[in-house]
């Protein structure tokens, strides 16, 4: 007998069918003249040999946590009786990191493709880029649903058995947060320093090939923005099903969430389908349309198959209900760094009155952002408790949990719209680099604009469905937690172990975004003294003389050892710190520390990823002639403001959410083994 949840595997190979036929269409295009292959060959290569890097040091790092894993989980070797159950949970851990990996650099590959041939389209016009870009970002959508859902349903299907389930998302989750730090830190290295030196001290353009550190910004674009959000969303995407899994499986609902997640796929490869732009059209609205579209369908399947099969309604309203809260939180995004609105003009116009002034109404637009938000995410999580309430005992929290499910539902689509950004944006730079004239650049730009507007509307709905999950995740830890020890658990504040954790908590988010942006800033510090040197030491480079170049590569390989360098620490304080708070703490002192982590970890992401988009379009609402153009007074402010911005909005700002995920994650996969084995309970308090 066919058994529903089977849609997710099938949509699954579906999905990644469809991104193989895109990756073929991409490869068909035309990549241009000698120059522009050059430059998309240099970027690819540059990508590639940061990756295999980063992979290679975090496969040691995956080995030792799967060996941990199998050692301690669900209890320790020397005292189990279920030695395979050890042994599963460590498999799971493994091939969720290699399933996020395979769908990060798949995406990416095809990225570092597309540029040079989304440029060469530009110069037949807007309607010819743009479905090349549009596709290539396509591929990485396809791939991250296909992948983490093929993943995630080949180890229910051996397995059956949500907690090891778990154990896929932790290993997704935890090289999510790596690959987000490292290629964050990576990109922003670079473009804080082509930008420093390049447009502020020699008031050269972009991306100016005279420019020593140009091709490791555009690699950045690809190991930040594609690799690295892609494995970030997957990471949501994953939990957000298992921590629905694990609440639904006391309910005999642990399938339910399976079928939605295939649902969602569908509507997602029908939706990047019906994307299309014409010859004088606004890319924009087109990325916008085509998410609506991908809603709606979503809606309308999964009404059809919820009604077909008997699923009570107000779990198929209480998706609905991510869902809306979702395209909310997106168009509050749009608001507040799109070009042509309001915070964006007046941050542009205080930039006439310098440095300070950009940065003190963009922080200022900033913080007035993260609050419909939250509001928004707070009724989500209401709204969907109360619809589900009079299904019966337990459903109020699985409706929570739908909600978050229903917000990634259409994770395909909006992965495609988010890796869109950096294709188009590498595409300007091929096509800056190899002199393709005015008009040309001027279609890139015109896809680029789109671009940034999409990745910060991205970035908004990938911090409130990482909101929605880790509630669910919470909700998970308890139940896992009351399960083990057959009490219920509380986490009032009225708790001193929970207020203590708490406030812990609340400092763990912040922590980890200083490390990460000193990261940055350090990193930056380096390529700067290099970007000088070689303009200072290497003669005719300053001023462009026919066959001198740069040395491109020494400053790829300052980027990629300061980031794999970087990373580390601040990737592993999400693991070391929930496990001493769990073990030193307990159970409730855990769960007020993962309350606790929520909360901040949501207020500084929106923060910094709204604030950092907006200081980017300041800057190109005044690069497009207003307020004096390019080398202006207002034009160098906004250039430093963006370079603030950078790696609020794409280094600390998205890691966020992954950061809470994972803390999530651990607490739920270590809970039986921190209630029985906690300080306080070894002491007997």
């Amino acid at each position: 007998m066919f058994e529903p949840w089977i849609l997710a595997p099938i949509s699954a190979v579906i999905s990644i069918l469809g991104g193989l036929y895109l990756y073929h269409y991409i490869n068909k295009q035309d990549s241009g003249t000698k120059k522009m292959r050059e430059i998309s060959d240099a970027i690819r290569e540059g990508a590639n040999a940061f990756l295999k890097r980063e992979y290679t040091i975090l496969a040691a790092f995956v080995l030792v946590v799967a060996i941990l894993l199998g050692i301690f989980l669900p209890e320790p070797i020397w005292t189990s009786k279920n030695l395979i159950g050890n042994l599963s949970r460590s498999l799971a851990y493994m091939f969720g990191a290699f399933c996020s990996a395979l769908a990060g650099y798949f995406g990416m590959d095809v990225a570092t493709r597309a540029n040079a041939k989304a440029a060469n389209g530009a110069r037949e016009g807007l309607n010819k880029a743009f479905p090349i870009g549009f596709r290539g970002g396509a591929v990485m959508g396809l791939a991250v649903v296909g992948f983490s859902l093929l993943g995630l349903s080949i180890v229910y299907g051996v397995t059956r058995d949500p907690q090891i389930v778990l154990a896929f998302s932790f290993g997704a989750s935890a090289l999510a947060l790596f690959a987000k730090a490292g290629g964050g830190i990576f990109t922003k290295t670079a473009d804080i320093s082509a930008d420093l030196v390049g447009k502020v001290e020699l008031g050269i353009l972009e991306d100016d090939p005279r420019n020593p550190a140009v091709i490791a910004d555009n690699v950045g674009d690809n190991v930040g923005d594609v690799a690295g959000m892609g494995a970030d969303l997957a990471d949501s995407y994953i939990a957000s099903i298992v921590a629905v899994m694990i609440l639904g499986q006391v309910l005999g609902q642990v399938e339910v969430p399976l079928i939605f997640a295939g649902l969602g796929a569908v509507a997602s490869i029908i939706g990047v389908a019906t994307v299309r732009v014409g010859k004088k059209g606004n890319p924009g609205r087109a990325l916008n349309m085509g998410t609506y579209m991908t809603c709606i369908l979503f809606a309308v399947l999964s009404y059809l198959v919820v009604s077909y099969l008997g699923i009570d309604l107000r779990i198929w309203g209480a998706t609905l209900v991510g869902l809306a809260a979702g395209v909310i939180i997106g168009i509050t995004s749009d608001y507040f760094t799109s070009i042509d609105r309001m915070p964006v003009l007046k941050t542009a116009e205080t930039s006439k009155s310098g440095t300070a002034l950009n940065i003190i109404t963009g922080f200022s637009y900033g913080l007035h952002s993260v609050f419909p938000p939250l509001v928004g995410i707070g009724i989500a999580a209401a709204v969907a408790y109360f619809l589900c309430d009079p299904v019966g005992e337990g459903y109020a929290v699985f409706g929570v949990g739908m909600a978050a499910l229903g917000m990634l539902s259409i994770v395909g689509m909006i992965v495609a719209s988010d890796a869109y950004g950096p294709v188009v944006d590498n595409a300007r730079g091929v096509a800056e680099q190899a002199g393709l004239g005015e008009e040309v650049i001027a279609v890139t730009d015109r896809l680029d604009a789109a671009g940034n507007t999409a990745k910060a509307i991205t970035k908004g709905f990938a911090i409130g469905a990482a909101g929605l999950t880790v509630l669910a995740l919470l909700a998970a830890y308890r139940e896992i937690a009351q399960n083990v020890l057959n009490r219920p658990v509380d986490f009032s504040l009225m708790n001193p172990m929970v207020l203590l954790g708490c406030f812990i908590g609340i400092a763990i988010p912040p922590v980890f975004s200083a490390m990460v942006m000193l990261g940055v800033g350090k990193n930056a510090d380096r390529m700067i003294a290099e970007i000088r040197r070689q303009f200072r030491e290497i003669p005719g480079l300053k001023e462009g003389k026919e066959g001198v170049k740069p040395d491109y590569a020494r400053c790829v390989d300052i980027a990629t050892v300061g980031a794999l360098k970087e990373l580390l620490p601040a990737s592993t304080l999400a693991i070391v710190a929930t496990l001493a708070v769990g073990f030193l703490g307990g159970i409730e002192a855990l769960g007020g520390y993962l309350a606790g982590s929520i909360f901040s970890g949501l207020l500084f992401a929106l923060l910094m990823s709204n604030a950092g988009g907006l200081w980017d379009n300041a800057k190109k609402y005044i690069e497009a002639g207003a307020l004096g153009g390019k080398g202006s007074e207002a034009h160098k402010a906004a250039v430093v403001g963006d370079t603030v911005g950078d790696p609020f909005k794409d280094t600390a700002g998205p890691s966020l959410n992954t950061l809470i995920c994972v803390m999530s994650l651990v607490a739920s996969l270590f809970a039986a083994l921190i209630a029985q084995n906690n300080l306080l309970t070894l002491l007997g308090l």
